[in-house]
């Protein structure tokens, strides 16, 4: 298939852009610079200079693809509006041209807000949170684009390789000072290793599924406490990790502290049934020394 990826050289959209086109799918690219293009090529993906809140740099490539895959985001003020343009210029294109197109909207298990210890899954009422609040209303937009085959890929927290909330656990750790925990640090988070969820996008992409919403999680069930401890010790910081009460987190974090204290328990037996996807990666605290090292790797 001709795949078109927004955000290909960000921390997920280059690992669905490499793991789509390792499976032997020609692979367009979607970079704001240039200068990272080569960094495309190398791995046989065709870059395209654009930015995803200028259509009119790369309609046409989309228009020329039978799969369409949106995984560029900006944090910026603007980020909710470019992110509604990208959507409705992906729709379009998904329209045009070859048919019948598929479009896989990247969102996350945010948009279900606190669970507790609650077992949630795509049939649950979502409670997002204010920092993700817009979020139902373009996954909405994508399942609804008819004729084209809309899906929703809700990733849980990433990890491994060069980026992720555990990235920043790495390297403030490595600076010396403690990795932030917010809250008591005995809430869950819902994660899922990267080159896990890249798997899931090719699955999705080849299934020929429409109108779907996939969570996408491992079964781990470290608490955040002990994730950011294994992370402190794992770049050599050997202090105590102080959780930090979510009231002072808001007033130095906004609303990305109420991201970070959620308590999450997220169900992927729907991608696992339907798309026969499964996470080969056990967790992050039992490798963590070696998602360290990675991520030292991926800086130089």
């Amino acid at each position: 298939m001709r795949v078109f990826v927004t955000g290909a050289t960000g921390y997920v959209g280059f690992a669905v852009a490499t793991a789509l086109r390792r499976t032997g799918h020609d692979v367009y690219g979607l970079t704001r610079a240039a200068a990272k293009a080569p960094h495309l090529a190398r791995r046989e993906i065709r870059p395209v200079i654009g930015d995803i809140g200028d259509p009119k740099s790369y309609a046409d490539t989309a228009e020329a693809c039978s799969v369409l895959v949106h995984t560029a985001f900006e944090s910026s003020a603007s980020a909710v509006t470019k992110d509604k343009t990208a959507v409705d210029a992906l729709i379009e294109a998904g329209r045009r041209g070859a048919q019948p197109k598929t479009l896989i909207y990247t969102s996350g298990v945010w948009v279900h807000g606190d669970t507790g210890g609650k077992l949630v899954d795509e049939t649950d009422p979502l409670k997002p949170i204010k920092l993700v609040a817009w979020r139902p209303a373009h996954e909405q937009l994508v399942l609804q684009a008819k004729p084209v085959r809309g899906l929703v890929i809700r990733p849980g927290c990433v990890y491994g390789g060069r980026g992720g909330l555990t990235g920043a656990w790495f390297e403030a750790a490595a600076a010396g000072k403690a990795p932030t925990v917010v809250g008591a640090g005995h809430n869950r988070w819902t994660m899922v290793h990267v080159d896990d969820l890249a798997d899931a996008y090719v699955r999705a992409a080849e299934s020929g599924s429409a109108g779907e919403v996939f969570d996408v999680t491992d079964r781990s069930r470290a608490t955040v406490l002990e994730l950011a401890t294994a992370a402190a010790r794992a770049a050599g910081f050997q202090g105590e990790v102080r959780p930090v009460p979510l009231g002072e987190a808001r007033r130095t974090m906004g609303d990305f502290a109420d991201a970070l204290a959620l308590d999450q328990h997220v169900d992927a037996r729907k991608a696992v049934r339907l798309l026969g996807w499964q996470p080969r990666h056990g967790g992050f605290v039992d490798e963590a020394d070696l998602f360290c090292a990675s991520w030292k790797a991926g800086r130089e």
